[in-house]
């Protein structure tokens, strides 16, 4: 069962990513140890495609790594 959009942006906060406002529903996330950014776009009652689940978890994990090696 996929997730939705609202749990993944939990998911972004609890790690410390910052939301920026986008177009739209669109809403990119920064993270000082996170080269880039990440942008979910849908409402939050919607449920998240598998690549949005897929990219966001490897941001996570990049992040949590990168916490490590510090």
């Amino acid at each position: 069962m996929p997730k939705k959009i609202r749990e993944l942006k939990q998911m972004l906060r609890q790690v410390g990513f910052k939301e920026l406002p986008g177009k739209g529903s669109h809403t990119n996330w920064i993270h000082p140890l996170y080269a880039g950014k990440i942008t979910v776009s849908g409402k939050d009652g919607a449920d998240a495609k598998r690549y949005q689940e897929k990219e966001i978890k490897q941001a996570i994990e990049a992040v949590e790594s990168s916490k490590q090696d510090e």
